[in-house]
C-alpha cells in the first residue's frame, strides 16, 4: 500500500532506525559466542542459533498481523544469517585451514578466511534469482524491472502469477537475498583480480548505493502501513550501510573500534552503536591490532 501523496516521515525514520539499530545485533551476539564459549561448544551454538532462526520464520507464518510476521521473519532471517551462512562459511574455512588475506606492509588481517571463499556461493545466489525473475510475480521492483527488461510486452505470459504468500516467509527472503547480494558485491569489488578496494568502480558502486538508498527511503516515506515500511526499510539500509563499508576498506573509516576485549559487553548493551555509531564521529585511521578479533575487516553490519 502507497500513499502517493501523504508522506509518513515518523513511520520512515522509525522502521529505518530500527532496522539499522537490529542489523548489529547478531554480529554483537556472535562476538560474544567467539570469545566466551568454548572451541568445542562455539559450532554448537551457532547451528543452534541458526535453528532458532528458522524457527521464527515458521513461528511468524502462523502469526496474525502484517506487522507481527514482518518482525517474525526479519529477526529470525538476523539469526538464521548469522548461525547458518556466516558460522558455517567459518566453520569450514577454519577446518580446511583457508588462509586470512593479510596486508604486506603491517600483517593485519584485511579479510577474515570465511569472507574469501563467499563468492563461491554467487552461482547458487544466481539460481535463486533466475526463480524469482522466471517464475514469480512479485512486488520486489528490482526483479519487476529485470522482468520488463528480459520479458518485454510478454511479462505477464511468462511470470503469471505470484507465490504463496506469507509476509513472515517473504520478509525472510528479503533479508537474504539483499544481504547475500551486498556481500558478493563487495567481495568482488575489493578481489584485486576483478576490480580492487581503491579502484574508481568501487567507489562509484558504493556512491550507486548511497544514492539508491535515498530514492528506496524516498518510496519508504510514502507507504502508511508499518509492516510494509518496515521491508521497505531493509534494502534502504543495506544500500546505505554499503559505502560506509566500502570507505572503511579505503582507510577513510569513522573509527569505533575497541583494543580492550572487556569493552565486548559495553558494545553489545550499546546495541547499533557498536557498528553504526561511527557515522556520527570524526574520521580517523583504523587501529593496527594483532589481535585477530581485532583485526576483523568491516563487512556488512559487522
Amino acid at each position: 500500500m502507497v500513499s502517493e501523496r501523504k508522506m509518513f516521515f515518523g513511520k520512515a525514520l522509525s522502521s529505518f532506525l530500527l532496522v539499522l539499530c537490529t542489523m548489529p545485533l547478531g554480529h554483537a551476539l556472535m562476538i560474544l559466542m567467539e570469545h566466551y564459549l568454548p572451541a568445542g561448544m562455539l559450532h554448537y551454538a551457532a547451528f543452534a542459533m541458526g535453528a532458532l532462526g528458522a524457527a521464527m520464520v515458521v513461528v511468524g507464518v502462523f502469526a496474525s498481523g502484517d506487522t507481527r510476521q514482518t518482525l517474525w521473519g526479519f529477526l529470525g532471517g538476523l539469526l538464521f544469517w548469522t548461525g547458518w551462512v556466516e558460522f558455517l562459511f567459518m566453520y569450514f574455512a577454519d577446518r580446511f585451514g583457508t588462509q586470512a588475506e593479510l596486508d604486506p606492509l603491517t600483517g593485519e588481517v584485511v579479510t577474515r578466511p570465511e569472507y574469501l571463499i563467499l563468492p563461491a556461493s554467487f552461482g547458487f545466489w544466481m539460481m535463486v534469482m533466475l526463480m524469482y525473475i522466471f517464475s514469480t510475480r512479485n512486488g520486489c521492483n528490482f526483479i519487476n524491472w529485470c522482468q520488463r527488461l528480459l520479458f518485454k510486452g510478454r511479462k505477464n505470459e511468462i511470470a503469471a502469477r505470484p507465490m504463496t504468500r506469507h509476509t513472515s516467509i517473504v520478509t525472510f527472503m528479503e533479508l537474504m537475498i539483499i544481504l547475500w547480494a551486498s556481500y558478493l558485491l563487495l567481495m568482488f569489488c575489493y578481489d584485486d583480480v576483478f576490480l580492487g578496494e581503491n579502484h574508481p568502480v568501487t567507489l562509484l558502486v558504493g556512491l550507486g548505493c548511497m544514492i539508491g538508498s535515498f530514492f528506496v527511503f524516498a518510496k519508504q516515506l510514502h507507504i502508511p502501513v508499518w509492516g510494509a515500511n518496515t521491508r521497505m526499510a531493509i534494502p534502504a539500509v543495506i544500500l546505505f550501510w554499503t559505502p560506509v563499508e566500502i570507505l572503511g576498506r579505503m582507510n577513510y573509516v569513522y573509527c569505533v573500534r575497541s583494543s580492550i576485549r572487556s569493552k565486548y559487553i559495553s558494545r553489545v548493551c550499546m546495541g547499533c552503536m557498536t557498528d553504526w555509531s561511527s557515522v556520527v564521529l570524526l574520521p580517523c585511521r583504523k587501529v593496527h591490532s594483532s589481535s585477530s578479533v581485532e583485526n576483523r575487516n568491516l563487512k556488512p553490519f559487522r
